[in-house]
């Protein structure tokens, strides 16, 4: 009985070794989520990267330059936490979020951790466990010079433009039900359609406010806030308290060594008035003072 040649007999299972591996190389990457009774650090580590979800379109904190790279205050959070954590800041994979797109992220093991400016709300700590603070925030409104919008109260009957699953957002829709909300899915959409004449305001965190006003004239920032002035933390996925205590440690080490204030100086001063106080933006050390 004459036999098939060796390499006749297994170009058919390379062939479906090859087909197999294409399929898989087209699905985006997901980290693999730590059993109950596996540390999640040895499991980043196993990984050899730490995957973090960012903004692509909020600057100074996190944005895309012109070469394509991840920049900003979160994204150079994100590389410091790699390289302490895993010996080298390049083994950081950075994930684009949107605001509404933050949570799902965690809760579907797509991101071990969040850096893209989401405010502790009450909402939020039943979905995620946040760390220790980073920022500080209020929310406000931004209208054109010539408008005659001088009080939030002038905005009942005016079209207020704000992104889907921000803070202004939510604080909107449940405080003002009645008032009419035009929602966009990008903070750069949002500041286009403002740009474009589509609403009479944009109510965002006012950092964003207040940096977009500098580079754009024409523009001002109401004083009255939307709600009170509240806390920005990276976020965990909900009983991921292995990976929230580690981060707090390094949020304590880093504040010893005025690591955010040297990121603010980078990012952030220059975008702000010159009176404006570091400690007014940044929570060192995760050390929050209401």
């Amino acid at each position: 009985m004459k036999t098939a040649p060796l390499t006749k007999l297994l170009a058919p299972l390379f062939g479906l070794a090859l087909l197999a591996g294409c399929n898989k190389a087209e699905e985006p990457p997901k980290p693999a989520a730590a059993s109950p009774a596996s540390s999640y650090l040895e499991t980043i580590k196993a990984r050899d990267r730490l995957i973090v979800g960012v903004f692509t379109d909020k600057p100074p904190f996190g944005f895309v330059d012109a070469s394509g790279r991840y920049v900003g205050f979160d994204t150079d959070i994100g590389r410091r936490l790699a390289k302490d954590l895993l010996g080298d800041e390049s083994k950081v994979e950075f994930v684009a979020v949107e605001p509404a797109s933050r949570i799902p992220f965690l809760q579907s093991d797509k991101v071990d951790l969040i850096l893209a400016n989401m405010t502790v709300t009450p909402e939020r700590k039943e979905a995620v466990d946040f760390t220790n603070p980073n920022l500080r925030v209020a929310v406000q409104a931004i209208v054109a010079d010539g408008s005659p919008v001088q009080k939030l109260d002038d905005l009942a009957d005016k079209t207020i433009i704000v992104t889907t699953g921000t803070t202004a957002d939510i604080w909107l829709t449940r405080n003002h039900p009645d008032w009419k909300l035009l929602k966009f899915e990008k903070n750069s959409e949002s500041l286009q359609a403002l740009a474009n004449g589509r609403g009479d305001a944009y109510a965002q965190d006012n950092l964003i406010l207040f940096s977009w006003a500098k580079q754009n004239p024409g523009y001002r920032v109401l004083p009255q806030l939307l709600g009170e002035e509240a806390p920005i933390a990276p976020a965990v996925k909900k009983g991921n308290t292995e990976l929230r205590d580690w981060v707090n440690a390094e949020l304590a080490k880093l504040g010893e060594e005025k690591f955010l204030l040297k990121l603010y100086d980078q990012y952030v001063r220059k975008e702000l008035s010159d009176d404006t106080k570091p400690e007014s933006v940044i929570v060192e050390g995760g050390k929050w003072q209401g």
